[in-house]
């Protein structure tokens, strides 16, 4: 049912926490959208709202200096205010990577209170909040289903700004979001099934003497790409180890610890920021970690022993991640090997999807909805069911330059209607699912 904006604002009470400071009536038309926006639909509705939009990697940051979304953050509120008048719109999922924890340098303070950096990054991102709540307002149920970049995000941190949201959380740092008429689609980050981003327990527990080491490797390669990427890309040389004797692959343990190996020194001679790689440039004190790292402390290489590992953090992540699985709930687990050979290669979600929920005889969905990659997808098997990855909303997109502004809708009833779009300016998008590859 829809609601006025202002009686939605009186219905929010005196405990919905920092939204208050948010959506007060002295404050919440000050900046950004009028309350009574007339921006024009996204397309022509129809009598029905059947239609579940799917955004994701949106990556709003904890400062304009960084994050990923500054100039495309105008455009989000523009897409959020034709949403808002699109009526046969029911749902819009923010489906991960929504607030941003990992897109800072390796010099950015250290941090020890994660719900004051969350609540830092909502303030910075006030206009995006407001206009969320909006579309709350217009009668389009919200839903938050978690990414990798916020992994840690509490759920009351978002709940306090954004009330009346529906947040969908099974373990820690992850989410399955089921909807349409027959609770035939399903709505993932992705993250669930990458070594580098899911989470994470396992790994380093020994090493820190608990359990809350939930941050995967990927959150350190990620600072330490935020950092290249903040300092111009610099192209600085590295004297990294490496491995002289490559095992059989009979050996799955030091197969599985050389390929592990051979991905991380790819990126690694790529991404080269000024800082030394033996430095102690990673401060770290949120998360069950409380000491200074380098580079090296994580990076794989031969030991004296002969061994393939670490030698401090991750030491022998290959041995830890059917463990992680059974603890991230993944329904078909796969192997290390099969995970670090997929690494970089935006098809193994397609695959994950398929193995996970369309060919899975425990599962009974027809639509897959993945984000994560920052690649657009649409994949359409023989059956009918359907793979879409919804992309991103980054100002650069360097994986996949060809649309920006992504997102994906699936029309619900007795037979499922999906399409992927570019939003191009207020009441505007362009159907790209064709141009993505339908037929798998």
């Amino acid at each position: 049912m829809s609601v006025s904006r202002r009686n939605f604002i009186k219905t929010l009470g005196a405990g919905a926490g920092t939204c208050i400071t948010t959506l007060n009536l002295a404050g919440c038309w000050d900046s950004g959208s009028d309350p009574t926006s007339d921006a024009a639909p996204l397309w022509a509705a129809g009598a029905t709202r059947n239609k579940i939009v799917v955004i994701s990697d949106l990556h709003l940051g904890i400062e304009d200096r960084y994050t990923e979304n500054l100039n495309n953050r105008p455009l989000l509120i523009k897409f959020l205010q034709s949403l808002q008048n699109t009526t046969d719109v029911r749902e819009l999922v923010i489906a991960g990577d929504f607030l941003d924890e990992w897109f800072l340098p390796v010099d950015y303070p250290a941090h020890s209170d994660q719900t004051r950096f969350y609540k830092d990054v909502i303030a910075n991102n006030q206009s995006v909040i407001r206009e969320l709540n909006y579309v709350i307002a217009s009668g389009i149920k919200l839903v938050y289903v978690p990414g990798n970049h916020d992994l840690t995000l509490e759920a009351k941190v978002l709940q306090d700004a954004i009330p009346l949201l529906v947040q969908v959380r099974d373990v820690k740092g992850l989410g399955a979001y089921y909807t349409g008429d027959r609770n035939e689609i399903v709505i993932e980050h992705g993250h669930r099934y990458d070594l580098f981003s899911a989470p994470d327990t396992v790994s380093n527990a020994a090493l820190c003497g608990n359990d809350d080491t939930i941050l995967p490797a990927g959150y350190f390669y990620a600072r330490y790409a935020a950092t290249w990427v903040l300092e111009g890309r610099p192209s600085v040389p590295k004297n990294l180890p490496t491995v002289t004797t490559i095992p059989d692959p009979s050996d799955v343990d030091q197969y599985g610890a050389y390929l592990y190996h051979s991905v991380l020194r790819g990126i690694s001679m790529r991404m080269t920021p000024y800082e030394s790689v033996d430095a102690k440039i990673f401060d770290m004190r949120i998360c069950g970690f409380n000491d200074r790292y380098s580079y090296l402390d994580f990076y794989p290489a031969q030991q004296a022993d002969g061994t393939i590992t670490a030698p401090m953090l991750f030491r022998n992540i290959q041995r830890t991640w059917a463990e992680r699985q059974a603890l991230n709930q993944v329904k078909v687990p796969t192997s290390f090997i099969t995970a670090i050979a997929g690494a970089s290669d935006f098809e193994v979600f397609f695959t994950q999807a398929k193995a996970q929920y369309l060919e899975n005889p425990a599962e009974n969905v027809d639509v897959v909805v993945f984000g994560h990659t920052h690649v657009p997808s649409y994949r359409a098997l023989a059956n009918g069911k359907v793979y879409l990855n919804s992309g991103t909303w980054i100002d650069d997109n360097v994986d996949y330059p060809d649309a920006e502004r992504t997102f994906a809708v699936v029309t619900t009833g007795a037979s499922a209607k999906t399409a992927v779009f570019s939003f191009v300016a207020e009441g505007t998008v362009t159907d790209i699912s064709d141009s993505l590859g339908r037929d798998a």
